[in-house]
């Protein structure tokens, strides 16, 4: 099963992790903020997670890391 990774202190909240994944499990927290005052990502449903790395690949801040 595959793991993301979401560095919370990196992520600026830009969404495009969110738009890029083909499972739509990845959402902003907006309950939450990180230490530069963004919502960061977070995966919602982790064992639907398929390891594409696609929303790896759209993050300009390499904040994600997919582990297959």
């Amino acid at each position: 099963m595959a793991k993301t990774i979401i560095a919370e202190n990196v992520c600026k909240g830009c969404g495009l992790c969110v738009d890029a994944c083909p499972k739509k499990i990845i959402q902003l927290d907006l309950g939450k903020l990180n230490a530069k005052g963004y919502n960061p990502a977070h995966v919602v449903s982790p064992e639907q997670c398929i390891g594409c790395a696609m929303c790896a690949i759209m993050c300009p801040d390499s904040a994600i890391t997919v582990e297959r």
